[in-house]
């Protein structure tokens, strides 16, 4: 059974009516009919994408576990790194000192600071924890997945090669 995607193609292409050059404008809306003449057969072009169809029944969990781990540690990481970067940046602009004043004030004491390395403890802290779930959810989906592809079949995916590009 072919997929609708076999079926495009340049043999299946809407042309334009062809128009005659020279023959004038026709008042009515249509063009005038020129009588047919039989065109020679071009040679079939040279097809150089071969397709797969393939179904994912089952996923590893260790290879899901490997990479949840890889990608949610990057993403702390980036994470971490750009919040302390706009601490930086906020703290040379003045911005912190700004915000100290403002709580100092709230809370009507004079020597109210923000201790930066407690802070940084805990955002690596609530980030580890955020990365131990994640990685624990995407491994229990990937679980599920498995469950879900033997009841109703997995899912089917289409791998083109394109031979020319090789």
């Amino acid at each position: 059974m072919g997929s609708v995607a076999d079926d495009i193609g340049p043999e299946s292409a809407v042309r334009p009516p062809a128009r005659n050059p020279g023959a004038a404008p026709s008042t009515t809306g249509r063009q005038p009919v020129a009588p047919r003449q039989p065109v020679a057969p071009r040679p079939a072009a040279v097809v150089t994408e071969r397709r797969y169809r393939q179904t994912i029944h089952r996923v590893d969990l260790w290879s899901v576990l490997k990479i949840a781990v890889c990608f949610y540690i990057c993403g702390m990481a980036v994470t971490m790194v750009a919040l302390v970067a706009l601490w930086a940046i906020a703290d040379a602009a003045g911005v912190i000192h700004s915000v100290e004043k403002f709580f100092g004030d709230l809370l009507q004491t004079k020597d109210f600071t923000f201790l930066d390395g407690e802070i940084l403890r805990g955002a690596l802290l609530v980030s580890a924890v955020l990365v131990v779930l994640q990685i624990v959810i995407t491994v229990i989906a990937a679980a599920f997945y498995n469950v879900f592809a033997e009841l109703f079949g997995g899912v089917e995916i289409t791998i083109s090669e394109d031979e020319s590009a090789l």
